[in-house]
């Protein structure tokens, strides 16, 4: 082996920094993307606030505004003031605007436990009973179940506490007995027991109902009301008033409790119909703007040699910054519009109308990578009359017709759902039907894929979907 000098020719993609970074920076959903600005604006002196310079520049020029500032483009690229007024007449929704002044103050969110302490509290059991209440308390779980046996209640009480099954177990009816009735039963059978132990004594079929919650709810659910009915000898109308009884009570109820705050998303985007077109602009507020702070970047070529690299350096990171910024805003909003584009059909008529879209279609359209596509899609929405949502949500597989078209994977699931919510309830459509159906309609789907869809849509199967009704 003798060391020698070789020639290749090759081609190598290098990502560079600022492509790193504006890759980095586009996957980030709004929440993500403000941490990592926050994150930046700490670290970098030559960056600030694109609104704090504006308010600043206004300031000194007595606030008036440039000459151009009230011209209208063509369509803009953030969200104009119009498009927060959804029109009733074509979306069935109600008017919507932006006002001064609104009281958006909302009330703490009720939790379950510290509704049942608050309770227990204002009880007259004593300090042993009341440690052992609150134990008890949490150990429920978000439905109202006691979660665990009672041995794991007196593991958690030792060693100050030391008390027996027994002791626990009576403080354990009076945890029950507290609203929402039936919280810590450690069964179904249990929850509706200690919910019809409540019910005045002449409530019609109480008996039966009780009778039932101890020891046929199995058979109920298996067998339904007539035949277990003809099982027990019972007559089919006392059956039927003690199985009414059964469906008032609440299986659940723990959830009518708290259940958390409520979660609201921030569009990154908003679509509006604007004399027959739909329009799609960036939501206002949605995307940050950074500007560079003229004090520190005057003091570049002024400061000490040191100091100057160091401001040079910290300059150069936040160009790299704010037009990665306009890169992601720029892709985010060609994206909104190429779906919107594609999707018109929904937004118009709803989910009958979704086409099957792949991210390769709109990454063609849009002369972009799939993956460049995948990451501007993950974790953003998009605000229509219709609602918001992600923008996956738009994309879907699709199931060719014997028309020459395709149905989209949305579409179908809204047709399953509308003939299921239309069938007789004595007479449910099974999955076989329902794909006959869609086959008479030009869509040929196989029963398991209805099967799929149904079960997607958590609805129940027709065999269940007989005894319900």
């Amino acid at each position: 082996m003798k060391p020698s000098l070789q020639t290749r020719l090759g081609q190598q993609l290098t990502l560079t920094p600022q492509l790193r970074q504006a890759i980095r920076l586009l996957q980030l959903s709004a929440l993500e993307l403000e941490a990592e600005l926050n994150q930046a604006l700490e670290s970098n002196p030559l960056l600030e606030r694109g609104d704090e310079r504006e308010h600043a520049h206004g300031e000194e020029t007595g606030g008036e505004e440039p000459p151009d500032a009230g011209a209208d483009a063509a369509e803009p690229d953030y969200e104009p003031a119009e498009a927060v007024e959804w029109q009733e007449a074509a979306t069935g929704e109600r008017h919507y605007e932006r006002g001064e002044g609104e009281d958006n103050a909302t009330a703490a969110p009720v939790d379950l436990h510290a509704h049942l302490l608050w309770q227990l509290n204002l009880s007259h059991l004593g300090p042993r009973d009341l440690a052992i209440g609150h134990a008890l308390v949490e150990a429920i779980n978000d439905d109202g179940y006691l979660e665990g046996p009672l041995a794991d209640i007196q593991a958690a009480l030792a060693p100050e506490i030391v008390a027996s099954e027994a002791e626990i177990e009576c403080v354990l009816h009076t945890v029950q007995r507290l609203d929402p009735v039936g919280v810590g039963a450690r069964s179904l059978s249990e929850c509706l027991c200690v919910q019809l132990s409540l019910l005045s004594a002449e409530t019609p079929g109480l008996a039966l109902a009780r009778e039932l919650a101890r020891g046929h709810l199995d058979a109920l659910a298996r067998l339904g009301p007539l035949r277990l009915a003809a099982q027990l000898g019972r007559d089919e109308e006392d059956m039927a008033q003690a199985v009414a009884l059964l469906r008032s009570l609440d299986p659940r109820p723990g959830s009518r409790v708290g259940g958390g705050e409520a979660e609201y998303i921030a569009p990154d985007a908003v679509a509006w119909r604007n004399n027959g077109v739909w329009k799609v602009a960036l939501a206002a507020g949605s995307q940050p703007r950074l500007a560079i702070n003229r004090h520190y970047e005057g003091l570049i070529g002024k400061a000490s040699r040191e100091d100057d690299s160091y401001l040079r350096g910290q300059l150069q990171e936040a160009r790299w910054l704010i037009r990665s910024l306009e890169t992601r805003a720029d892709t985010l909003l060609r994206v909104a519009r190429a779906i919107v584009r594609q999707q018109s059909g929904f937004l118009d008529h709803g989910n009958e109308a979704m086409r099957p879209l792949t991210l390769r279609e709109v990454a063609e359209e849009l002369g972009l990578h799939e993956s460049t596509i995948s990451r501007a899609t993950t974790r953003k929405y998009l605000r229509t009359p219709r609602g918001t949502f992600e923008f996956k949500f738009f994309f879907s597989s699709g199931i060719a017709t014997e028309h020459g078209g395709a149905a989209s994977a949305t579409a179908i699931q809204a047709m399953i759902r509308k003939r299921v919510e239309s069938e007789d309830p004595r007479a449910p459509l099974s999955d076989q039907k329902l794909a006959e159906i869609l086959k008479a309609e030009g869509i040929p789907v196989a029963r398991r894929t209805v099967a799929k869809y149904r079960e997607a849509m958590n609805i129940p199967a027709s065999s269940e979907r007989q005894r319900l009704g």
